[in-house]
């Protein structure tokens, strides 16, 4: 059905004749005479027009036409003459000879005829053959070819072609044909390939018009008719011709509603059934599938079920395609598909947890977009992204941090905290490429954010903990982690090429707001700077000296040293050694490298002197060049980018501002306290990396003002300020000088301690005539000491260690009567106040009294001034050595009056053993410890005070790690296998990993250490472990084999750490060392049976643990072990000594672990060597309701790596005495029989083998063990057996009548000795109350005797 709109205009019509005549011009002529037709029927032309055959010109033929389409155009609907008598010539125009005619203007114009005359003729064509018809459309069609050249003369016919079949819907006539799906197909992929971007809107809208005119009216498309539209879509095609996907986006919204099915149909075919053979275009469905979701989501409204059907394919590849698609649908800026189709997006998410790495990879990548976009989607994909984040494969944890980090970096507020968290995880990622992007992307976001403050204080504030977590990375022990923390750093935490004034301030208030522990990292990193600095320094120095072997083999030492310090350090040293032959060849090089170093370098001249040096190093023909980068690396370390003369002037006109208040300190997010003394701290640490920096008056103007600051840690930075940077003071600035001297006198005599010390030593460094000044310190300071003002003593005993420690030749003598009759006599030995008898073992510093604390001075004093003589003419050591040792023994009350509290007597014990271990830092001193004052002060690491034991092993391995303690002390970590808490186990193993770390790496870097191998090399610390072992006061029978399996734990806890690696066949080593040991005899008891006894039984207990353990042990051991003579006599000639000491049962108990009933204040942290095994001891409800309950801890027999894992102290939470939380331990049930009629009172810890300490008691942590029971809370009468049978370490027992003696053993009741352990003391039943725990009632249970008596000799 032709319908025909009104035709407002007609187009102009060309004559041939450069005249254009409408239908209002038109002249009337007398038609011509009529010509009979092939048909017979009389064909009439228009008038004027003479007959057009084949027999004519093509000239005349178009001028003939011409006039033809002019009667046609003009002609309308209702001519019904005009139309009867020219319907000859409309069959006519239709003949072959016009539709087939070789020239192209006579097509055109058949072709605007034909146009006409449908037209004219409409509704009905004047053509009733189908095929005629098919034969006309199609040769139509193929002149809308013509449309593709707009700069064409014949343009304007094709356009009017074009508009004539839009206009009129002349093709829908050719829907009554069967076979019109042909035509349709020519003219759409016929319109589509003349569509170009010459074409104005009106080309376009014809078209579609005509299209859409054909989807529309028709009874369906055809799927090859689709194609001819899709294909359009194709990127492919749709790069090549932008206009004809235009033009099929806008023709398919057009005619969504009549496409849609026939989308749907197609997807169908082939997503769901899978004949691909329906349509070219099925191998490009999914790319299909995008398009039209941006042209109109309508489109696919059936299609989106058949996709979540597709994404459930056992295919990996197609899901991966199905995945690609719907990230795009999902992620596009404006989808709503999310909320539209939640099973769809529900299913989506799901392909975060595909089993196929691609899949996964593919939907973290879509994460990006999606947060970008739509925001509100953020919750639905953060528990997927969190997941994702510890995903097996690196890339795809990669991933996830550059997907939050880009949306991040777009907005912050796309990105929640939680996401945040997920990319601070990854900063300790395994892998060195994920921390590096993590890392990376949170400098970027600090920068952007916090740096250059780009949206507000709110976003500022979001991400201002990204600075602290940054710089703890530095703690790591990869050298490529440490390296990234100083380049982040340097560009984006404080960036090096902002102008002096703007990097100060940005580094003083960066300063202020870091945590604790980054202020402790960044000075670190500094300090690492400093020494790299210095090993170049070094470096340089031994190129000016003449070549000798001993030089050759210095300067190779060095090269390793600083190989050390850069990424990959086997590769860095065949560069460092290349730098340095390049240093030795060219002396500017060297010019250059010395300027960078220097101390008066600037940071401008830094800069400058890196570009110059990788200038020369430079290769053009090498692009990446590995050695030129390690350079990089050395140079960007050492070269001072941040801190020069000129900075440190600026810093401290920063501090001057925060001082008057005229700083802006609040809007930086400080406030002013904070900030000065945050300021003073930073310039404390760089006067120790840039002491040259600080040398003016004007810095040492303010730093003088700051000494009269009432902070008193302002004051105390300002002087050691002093200290480190004023040698010059004296000769430079003698007004300083003169100002200085009094205030450092006035802070030694009345300061702070700490204040005190920094002004004694202030004055020993920078002063010429110090003798002079401390004994103007010394002299009134000694006379007016008074133990009756205790609070008024801590800073005079502080100063006069330090000058005594400092200038020994002055002050050892005048000091030694101070010690004599004050110290000694009148301090120590004295008790003036009575303590608060609180029942808690630890106070905080501000509760302590100030005579105890007077009392710990006077410790410290007494070891200062030991070390600064240095030698023990006079016998001071041994005195003092006895004295702390009976300090030890009392339990810190050395006058044992019973008046000083717990907390105080826990302070004295720790100030005696870390004395102790002072002085056997100095070697003079080390040689008269005996092993019994050695065994004291090991045990002070199993003290009863969770504090005192952990200080204690701080302490420890401080001086073990700088190498400043003998290799016995570190045997001491072996007693941390009784501690009952968790943690102080795991810090007690990293200690020893990192002291035995330390000490290989000596070895190896140092060639002479060898000499000193037995001092050095970590498997001589058997012997000593051995030796302290043998003397453990818990072991005292050596069959029993409950001490038998604490002594076990003990030697695995070290010889795990040590077996984990056989350097140099140390397996055996270690063996034969345990062998040759039962060769010997005890140096400390040679002819007491027991006692040699006990220290082959270890040994026994070694062999077998390290028989079991490696199967390497059995080699042969490279060298022979040579044993400390203090601890073990010569071997005999005659002495053979082959008995097995422990019998096979027992080794068998202790390598399978068979459990053992434990109290219910029993064990709690003794390991058992039995793989996978865990017994539990069921408790009652009245157990479990404490704070307190037991559980078994085992140890695998194939050796945990990890003695913290190992732990089954299920610790939810902490509390020690009133500082720190009871750790409330929970209890998990097993299948052993509970122990029943136990007491839960003071004497429960001697039940069974009550000698035993090495039988962990209840891991109180750090809690209850620490709290003591006040006399209303006593639960037992303490004038009963219990409080005899209290089991203690390390006091031999006081002189008593040989009557009272024989008592003791009759009734079993061992004497008061020692310290405590590291247990539920005896005082516990409080520490029960304390836990609103009620204790079970007393069972009519016979008591088990009492342990044996345990001695330690003490030498007096």
């Amino acid at each position: 059905m032709l319908h025909l709109p009104e035709l407002h205009e007609r187009p102009v019509e060309d004559c041939g004749e450069g005249k254009f005549i409408t239908s209002s011009t038109r002249m009337d002529f007398p038609a011509t005479q009529p010509k009979p037709a092939a048909d017979g029927k009389i064909i009439y032309y228009p008038p004027g027009v003479k007959e057009i055959t084949d027999k004519i010109t093509n000239d005349e033929v178009v001028k003939r036409l011409k006039m033809v389409v002019k009667t046609f155009m003009d002609m309308d609907q209702d001519s019904e003459d005009e139309k009867q008598q020219y319907l000859p010539l409309a069959l006519h125009l239709a003949s072959e000879f016009f539709l087939r005619n070789p020239n192209k203007d006579v097509r055109l114009l058949v072709a605007c005829c034909l146009a006409d005359i449908f037209r004219i003729y409409a509704p009905e064509a004047p053509y009733t053959s189908h095929d005629k018809l098919k034969d006309i459309f199609l040769f139509i069609t193929r002149q809308l070819k013509g449309l593709e050249d707009t700069k064409s003369p014949q343009f304007n016919r094709y356009f009017y072609l074009l508009e004539n079949l839009a206009w009129v819907k002349s093709y829908n006539i050719c829907f009554e044909l069967e076979d019109c799906n042909e035509i349709f197909i020519q003219l759409f992929r016929t319109l589509f390939s003349v569509i170009n971007n010459s074409h104005n809107q009106k080309v376009q809208m014809h078209m579609l018009d005509l299209m859409s005119s054909i989807i529309m009216e028709g009874d369906g498309v055809t799927q090859e008719l689709l194609d001819s539209i899709l294909i359009n879509l194709i990127p492919a095609h749709k790069n090549l011709n932008k206009q004809a996907f235009d033009l099929a986006k806008v023709l398919l919204k057009r005619t969504v509603q009549t496409i849609e099915p026939c989308i749907a149909n197609f997807f169908n075919q082939v997503l769901v059934l899978g004949k691909s053979s329906v349509s070219d275009l099925s191998e490009h469905v999914f790319d299909l599938i995008q398009e039209l979701f941006a042209i109109d989501p309508h489109l696919l409204l059936s299609v989106m079920p058949q996709l979540e059907f597709k994404l459930k394919s056992n295919d990996g590849e197609e899901r991966l395609a199905v995945v690609r698609l719907l990230a795009k649908l999902f992620g596009s800026k404006d989808s709503d598909l999310a909320t539209q189709n939640r099973p769809l997006w529900q299913c989506f998410l799901g392909r975060f947890n595909d089993i196929h790495v691609p899949v996964r990879l593919e939907s973290v990548k879509f994460a990006s977009h999606c947060l970008m976009n739509h925001p509100d989607l953020a919750k639905d994909l953060t528990e997927y992204l969190k997941v994702r984040s510890h995903d097996p494969e690196e890339a795809i944890r990669h991933d996830v941090i550059v997907t939050i980090i880009t949306a991040g970096k777009r907005d912050l507020s796309l990105v929640n905290d939680q996401l945040l968290g997920f990319v601070r995880e990854r900063t300790l990622d395994k892998r060195w490429r994920v921390r590096k992007e993590a890392m990376m992307g949170l400098a970027q976001l600090y920068k952007k954010y916090c740096l250059h403050a780009e949206a507000g204080k709110d976003a500022a504030e979001k991400v201002s903990w990204i600075k602290d977590k940054l710089l703890h990375i530095y703690y790591q022990n990869s050298i490529d982690d440490k390296l990234l923390v100083e380049k982040i750093f340097a560009q984006y935490l404080v960036p090096h090429n902002l102008e002096t004034e703007e990097r100060m301030k940005c580094l003083y208030y960066l300063y202020a707001s870091l945590d604790p522990n980054a202020v402790k990292a960044l000075n670190e990193m500094w300090k690492c700077q400093n020494m790299l600095r210095s090993h170049v320094r070094e470096l340089l120095d031994l190129h000016k000296q003449p070549t000798s072997e001993a030089n050759s083999a210095a300067m190779f030492g060095k090269l390793m040293t600083i190989a050390k310090n850069l990424p990959d350090p086997g590769k860095a040293q065949d560069f460092v050694k290349k730098f340095n032959q390049v240093l030795g060849d060219d002396e500017k090089l060297r010019s250059q490298l010395e300027l960078l170093i220097s101390p008066t370098c600037s940071c401008k001249q830094a800069d400058v002197c890196v570009r110059e040096i990788a200038r020369k190093l430079a290769n053009p023909k090498q692009p990446t060049n590995p050695f030129l980068e390690m350079v990089k690396f050395l140079l960007e370390r050492i070269a001072p980018v941040h801190i020069d003369s000129e900075a440190i002037s600026a810093l401290v006109k920063l501090m001057n501002k925060s001082i008057e208040g005229t700083a802006d300190d609040e809007e930086e997010g400080v406030s002013p306290d904070t900030a000065i003394r945050a300021g003073l701290e930073l310039l404390k640490v760089l006067s120790f990396t840039h002491p040259t920096s600080f040398h003016s008056a004007e810095t040492y103007e303010s730093l003088l003002q700051c000494l009269r600051m009432e902070d008193d840690k302002v004051a105390e930075a300002a002087i050691q300020i002093f200290r480190n940077t004023g040698h010059k003071i004296e000769t430079d600035l003698p007004q300083i000088r003169s100002t200085l001297i009094p205030i450092l006198h006035q802070k030694a005599k009345r300061g702070t301690p700490h204040q005190a010390k920094q002004a004694v030593h202030c004055i020993h460094a920078i002063f010429s005539n110090k003798e002079v000044q401390l004994a103007q310190i010394f002299e009134p300071l000694s006379r007016s000491l008074n133990a009756d003002v205790p609070e008024q003593l801590i800073t005079p005993l502080v100063s006069l260690g330090h000058i005594s420690m400092l200038a020994p030749d002055q002050f050892a003598s005048p000091m030694k009567s101070v010690v004599a009759n004050f110290i000694v006599k009148d301090l120590l030995m004295n008790d003036r106040s009575t303590g608060e008898k609180n029942g808690k073992l630890w106070s905080p510093d501000e509760e302590v009294s100030p005579e105890v604390l007077a009392k710990v001075q006077a410790i410290k004093l007494l070891v200062r001034w030991l070390l600064g003589m240095k030698n023990n003419q006079s016998k001071s050591a041994n005195s003092t050595l006895r004295l702390l040792s009976a300090m030890l023994v009392s339990e810190g009350d050395l006058t044992e009056q019973k008046r000083i509290s717990k907390s105080d007597m826990s302070r004295l014990r720790l100030a005696a053993g870390s004395a102790i271990m002072k002085l056997a830092q100095e070697p003079c001193y080390h040689e008269i410890i005996t092993p019994e004052q050695f065994q004291l002060c090991a045990l002070v690491i199993n003290d009863e005070c969770y504090q005192v034991r952990q200080i204690f092993a701080q302490k420890l391995h401080k001086a073990l790690v700088k190498l400043l303690l003998p290799l016995e002390y570190m045997a001491i970590f072996a007693l941390c296998a009784k501690d009952p808490v968790k943690e102080r186990r795991a810090h007690a193993r990293q200690c020893l990993l990192k002291n035995i770390s330390i000490r290989r790496e000596y070895i190896k870097q140092n060639p002479m250490a060898n000499e000193k191998l037995l001092s050095l090399l970590p498997e001589y610390v058997v012997p000593y472990m051995i030796h302290l072992l043998a003397h453990d006061p818990d072991f005292t029978k050596p069959q029993d084999i409950d001490q038998l399996r604490d002594v076990k734990e003990c030697l695995w806890f070290m010889l795990e750490v040590l077996m984990t690696k056989n350097e140099n066949n140390s397996h055996a080593f270690m063996k034969k060392m345990a062998e040759s040991i039962k060769l010997t005899r005890d140096a400390q008891s040679p002819d007491e049976p027991k006692a040699n006894e006990k220290l082959y039984t270890v040994c026994d207990v070694a062999l077998c643990v390290i028989n079991s353990k490696s199967a390497l042990c059995n080699a042969d051991s490279p060298k022979d072990p040579v044993l400390p003579t203090k601890f073990f006599t010569q071997p005999e000639k005659d002495f053979c000594n082959d008995r097995n000491y422990i019998s096979e049962e027992t080794r068998v108990l202790l390598l399978t672990g068979k459990p053992k009933p434990t109290g219910v204040l029993g064990t709690v942290n003794k390991p058992l060597s039995a793989t996978g095994r865990r017994p539990y001891i069921r408790t009652t409800g009245s157990e479990t309701g404490s704070n307190i309950s037991v559980n078994s801890e085992l140890s695998s027999s194939a050796g945990n790596r990890s003695r913290e894992q190992s732990s089954d102290i299920s610790e939810t939470g902490v509390s020690e005495n009133d500082e720190n939380p009871v750790r409330i331990i929970s209890v998990t049930p097993a299948k052993t029989e509970p122990v029943k009629n136990k007491e839960i009172n003071s004497d429960q810890a001697t039940q069974g083998n009550s000698t035993e300490r090495g039988k962990k008691r209840t891991a109180t942590a750090s809690g209850t063990e620490n709290i003591h029971q006040k006399p209303e809370e006593k639960n037992v009468d303490e004038t009963g057996p219990s409080l005899a049978a209290k089991t203690r370490r390390g006091r031999p027992p006081k002189p008593e009548p040989q009557g009272t003696t024989a008592k003791n053993e009759e009734t079993n009741k061992p004497p008061v000795r020692g310290r405590k352990r590291a247990a539920v003391s005896q005082e516990s039943p409080g520490s029960l109350e304390a836990g609103n725990a009620k204790a079970p009632k007393q069972q009519d249970t016979a008591k088990k005797p009492a342990a044996a008596q345990r001695q330690i000799d003490l030498q007096r």
